[in-house]
């Protein structure tokens, strides 16, 4: 007894032949993305670490080669959108600058400002812990504060602290303070109240409270702030360089490539910060498994 074609095969077919229709470039394009994304559904029925790594991977792939063949086959301008070939030769002639890009952006920029603004705020987060004055004070400035546009303060931290890393630094600062704040606050509070009437029955004091219960209680709080920081960090490091740089650093040279109409350059320098993002998230991930091994989250 023959098998009847799923829906999905159905509808797939059916965009490819009206795809090739219109144009017969259409039809190839429709085809290969039918295609890739059949495996990866194939793929993902599976279990296995391997299939965690091989789905992102073959997606990632699929899209650069669907990439290519639209750019090849319609003749897109390179002005408008260069080819992934294009942007890896770019990236191999030009590693030198890209990494002195990367090194004056990501690692003194946003790694600093990172660090300083994460671990100011897991001190002012035990402040307000310990103060219901600061619980009703700092939150809602914070909460205005964290809702303020980069492009507005990215400018007054270049006139206070110079064109150099610094002032980058503290634009991170401000942009990952709060979300951190926030969410070490409400780690502190998940401890259960049973809990806490323990440890006062074995004559705990509020620091010997804080390091055997409730800091651990709220690691998971705070890896969820400290993998939403790692975004805004690198993110707000680059948009500050464009309002005042030295001639290096990632935002200064996507500024300067855009006059000189480089759009390689630019996809060169947008592919560093995306792969950089990916690896500072993936370590704190990392970080995070080994820490909070206990945690359900982390279980399977």
């Amino acid at each position: 007894m023959t098998r009847a074609p799923s829906p999905w095969w159905i509808a797939g077919l059916a965009l490819i032949v009206l795809a090739w229709s219109f144009d017969a470039r259409l039809g190839l394009v429709a085809a290969l993305w039918f295609g890739a994304t059949s495996i990866n559904v194939g793929l993902a029925q599976g279990g296995g670490s391997l299939v965690r790594w091989l789905v992102p991977a073959v997606f990632g792939i699929a899209i650069l080669i669907l990439w290519e063949l639209v750019v090849r086959l319609f003749a897109v301008s390179p002005v408008i959108l260069p080819p992934p070939s294009a942007i890896a030769a770019r990236i191999a002639n030009s590693l030198p600058v890209l990494w002195a890009d990367f090194r004056q952006t990501a690692l003194k920029g946003a790694l600093g400002g990172y660090v300083l603004g994460c671990g100011a705020a897991v001190l002012a987060a035990i402040a307000v812990d310990r103060s219901p004055f600061l619980q009703r004070g700092l939150l809602p400035v914070g909460n205005f504060v964290a809702a303020l546009p980069i492009v507005g303060i990215a400018p007054i931290m270049v006139m206070w602290f110079g064109f150099d890393w610094h002032s980058k630094a503290a634009v991170v600062v401000v942009m990952v303070f709060f979300p951190v704040l926030v969410n070490m606050v409400a780690g502190l509070k998940a401890t259960e109240p049973m809990q806490r009437d323990l440890m006062a029955t074995w004559s705990a004091s509020y620091w010997q409270t804080l390091w055997k219960l409730r800091f651990p209680a709220a690691m998971p709080f705070l890896f969820n702030g400290l993998k939403i920081a790692t975004t805004l960090a690198l993110i707000g490091a680059i948009v500050a360089e464009f309002f005042g740089s030295p001639i290096v650093g990632m935002g200064f040279r996507i500024n300067a490539s855009i006059g000189q109409l480089q759009l390689d350059m630019i996809w060169a320098e947008i592919a560093v910060a995306a792969i950089a993002g990916s690896v500072f998230y993936g370590l704190v991930a990392l970080i995070e498994k080994r820490v909070t091994f206990w945690h359900p989250s982390q279980r399977r």
